[in-house]
């Protein structure tokens, strides 16, 4: 990860985390281990039409402790980096509790990332073990991005079965607390996915804030989040082991299928991006039965328009809006004692132990016992976190007199599509690969569904013709960029608003798209 690429933490800070209880001695293997102890018979079930699995935390555990015993035979300990790119399956669940008992570094990478974002993780990680499949949907295994890495397994096949040996291994790994215990790849504003570097103490404190948060009747939720996402990771594979609440998880978020387990097992869901919760009450089978297991929802993750905030609570369902990410993940939230217009129309007051102002500016600065310990990257790192332990989150917003946030723009050039960021640089980049294209312009553009989706205004080289839709996207198809990130409505462009220096002014062109639609008029 280089020299040093984590940010200074002020001793006092860190001090005062610990004297308050928020960061402690407690490695994630030892939170795992503790919690599976006391809910050996939970259920975990993973609902897939490819592979489907259903038994308790301890089956589970056996295959994360033999998994756990063949890595460590094959010299895989406290430090060693184990990168994860799986759907959400038993065994995602299996290989990330043996990284932790291992006292190793989890990389999970979002299962439908294409080649060219696993190609920048393996590179950036170098990861001493990989566990991946054959193919799921659109990803598949590509050996020549491995060869540099010394184990690999696929789930379902043989190299997987070898790592598991026949005695589970016993307890935990030593390891600091405060050590990098998982690095997550997040896409923002650069061009590369970044790698973010959480710690046991960072990620411990996370996990036990937001189950404080929870309600207590929640029953049976089900994971459709990728668990190669922070958040889906979170939310699957720790919460619900400190908790002894059942682990339900689906492989492919589809809105007709999950209302069927509504109805026939009683699963209900607890948030996320927008597009989780509207795309089931939009579909033709959802009906009143239906809503009546939707009884509390956290949005967060994607803008979260106030029409579906609205809705929601018309509906009887009780809402709130929070506000994170990947590098500091609950910044700001409502709790179930605050009032319906905070929850509704903010993004919340902030959380437990975090501290939240403005910059001249408006760009919200934060921190916190839940922020990360930086970037692979150090000079990402020296841009982002300042000497006093700030973390300046390229988000701009509005504090009311109560304490309570409310995003309104955007200094980064991201994409917040259902939960997952895309860099604009990036998707220009790959735009302007195209012989046509002489400048490209990404915004994002609202999205009823998605909170936000990926506009791209081109403008075309004299004597040259725009491309259509379709061609974009087998460019982007040939370039091997994973499918959410592909442009999802085109503009053309004579040209574009500019500062006196020449920079594009990008808010400008998202006003353009928002007044002017279908097409932009510049």
């Amino acid at each position: 990860m280089g020299a040093d690429p984590m940010r200074v933490i002020p001793v006092e800070l860190a001090r005062h985390y610990v004297e308050q209880g928020w960061w402690t001695s407690e490695t994630l293997g030892a939170m795992l281990a503790r919690g599976l102890e006391a809910h050996p018979d939970t259920g975990f079930q993973v609902h897939s039409a490819h592979r489907p699995w259903v038994g308790a935390f301890r089956d589970v555990e056996d295959v994360a402790r033999r998994l756990a015993a063949g890595l460590s035979r094959r010299g895989v300990g406290p430090g060693d980096v184990v990168a994860l790119q799986l759907p959400n399956w038993m065994e995602a669940a299996a290989a990330f509790w043996a990284t932790a008992f291992l006292g190793a570094v989890v990389v999970p990478i979002v299962h439908f990332y294409g080649r060219k974002e696993v190609g920048h993780i393996l590179a950036t990680a170098k990861p001493k073990v990989f566990v991946t499949a054959r193919e799921f949907g659109r990803m598949a295994f590509q050996p020549d991005l491995v060869r540099d890495v010394p184990i690999v397994a696929l789930v379902g096949e043989a190299s997987f079965d070898d790592l598991l040996a026949d005695e589970p291994m016993a307890g935990t790994l030593a390891t600091d607390p405060g050590a990098p215990a998982l690095i997550a790849f997040t896409s923002g504003t650069t061009r590369d996915p970044k790698g973010v570097v959480h710690s046991h103490q960072t990620l411990g404190f996370e996990t036990r804030q937001l189950l404080a948060n929870y309600p207590p009747d929640r029953g049976r939720q089900l994971t459709a989040t990728p668990v190669g996402h922070f958040i889906g990771m979170v939310g699957a594979f720790l919460i619900p082991v400190v908790e002894g609440a059942p682990i339900d998880l689906a492989d492919v978020f589809d809105p007709a299928a999950v209302l069927a387990l509504m109805k026939s097992d009683g699963i209900t869901i607890g948030g996320g991006p927008p597009y989780f919760v509207t795309s089931l009450l939009d579909h033709p089978d959802c009906t009143a039965e239906h809503r009546r297991h939707i009884k509390t929802v956290g949005l967060g993750g994607s803008t979260v328009p106030v029409a579906v905030t609205r809705r929601l609570a018309d509906l009887g369902v009780f809402v709130f809006r929070s506000y994170g990410s990947t590098e500091h993940p609950s910044i700001t939230g409502s709790g179930r004692d605050a009032p319906e217009d905070k929850r509704l129309y903010t993004d919340g007051n902030a959380r437990p132990g975090v501290e939240v102002r403005l910059a001249e500016d408006g760009e919200i600065l934060s921190r916190g016992p839940d922020l990360c310990l930086g970037y692979t990257d150090a000079a990402l790192t020296a841009k982002a976190f300042d000497a006093d332990g700030w973390y300046h989150t390229g988000d701009v917003g509005v504090l009311d007199a109560d304490g309570y946030l409310t995003i309104t723009d955007r200094k980064a050039d991201v994409i917040i599509r259902g939960g997952e960021n895309v860099s604009a640089v990036e998707v220009e980049e790959v735009l302007l690969a195209m012989p046509q294209v002489a400048e490209a312009v990404v915004v994002a553009a609202p999205d009823e569904r998605l909170g936000e989706r990926t506009a791209a205004v081109l403008r075309i080289r004299p004597g040259l013709t725009m491309p259509t839709l379709d061609e974009v996207r087998a460019h982007f198809d040939r370039a091997g960029v994973a499918r959410q990130k592909w442009p999802e409505e085109l503009h053309e462009a004579d040209d574009f608003p500019r500062t006196a220096s020449g920079k594009v002014q990008k808010f400008r062109v998202r006003q353009g798209l928002a007044e002017a639609r279908p097409t932009v008029a510049m």
